[in-house]
C-alpha cells in the first residue's frame, strides 16, 4: 500500500535528486526508465537514467561523476542502492564539448 502523507516522496524522486546532486548540478535529465526488479529474496526496481554534461565545465563535472558513482552511497529512505553503474558513454566535441552518460542503479526495498 502506497502512502499519500504530504511531503513523502516516491523513492525514484529521492534518486533522481540524489543522482543529480552527485553531478554537481551540472547534469540534464535526458531519460528515467524504472522497472520492478525481484528474486528469491529481494525486491525492488531497476532504474536506468541518462544524464547529458554540455560544456567544458559540466564534462569535467561527468568525468568526476562518473569516477564517484560506483563506490557512493545513496541515502534514500526505505532503500538500498545494491548496484550502481556506467553502462554507457558518447562523448561529442562538436557543436560543443558534450559527454552523455547511461548508468543503472538497483534499488531494493528495506524493510
Amino acid at each position: 500500500m502506497r502512502s499519500n502523507i504530504p511531503g513523502l516522496r516516491r523513492p525514484w524522486r529521492v534518486l533522481l535528486s540524489a543522482v543529480t546532486d552527485l553531478a554537481g548540478g551540472k547534469a540534464e535529465l535526458q531519460r528515467h526508465v524504472e522497472r520492478p526488479w525481484a528474486s528469491v529474496t529481494f525486491a525492488g526496481t531497476r532504474h536506468t537514467i541518462v544524464l547529458a554534461f554540455t560544456g567544458e565545465d559540466a564534462v569535467a563535472a561527468g568525468d568526476a561523476f562518473m569516477n564517484a558513482l560506483p563506490e557512493h552511497e545513496f541515502t534514500i529512505p526505505r532503500q538500498l542502492v545494491a548496484d550502481a553503474a556506467v553502462v554507457s558513454v558518447e562523448q561529442t566535441m562538436l557543436p560543443q564539448p558534450k559527454l552523455t552518460v547511461e548508468i543503472e542503479l538497483l534499488l531494493l526495498e528495506d524493510s
